[in-house]
């Protein structure tokens, strides 16, 4: 039963991956399409919209990444037992 909670676990932790990758470039490029549809601006600000969704999206991954690696430290530590460490 514990390898199917954590396949499940991985399969969530690279969808997650995904829509964090995905999200905040669709939101930039939407919010471009919005200026330039509405406000009349030109095509060129798509250029600025994607690499500011390029930057949200691996500054999301980023953090993900850092969060699932601290956690899986934490739990290497707690496994870890010394004779001259106490609790």
């Amino acid at each position: 039963m514990k390898d199917w909670a954590a396949i499940s676990q991985r399969l969530v932790m690279i969808g997650q991956l995904g829509l964090s990758l995905l999200m905040p470039l669709l939101l930039c490029l939407g919010a471009c399409y919005l200026l330039t549809s509405k406000l009349g601006l030109g095509l060129w600000i798509y250029f600025p919209g994607f690499v500011l969704g390029l930057g949200g999206s691996f500054m999301t991954a980023y953090k993900l990444w850092l969060s699932v690696n601290r956690k899986a430290h934490e739990e290497g530590e707690a496994a870890e037992t010394a004779f001259n460490r106490h609790s």
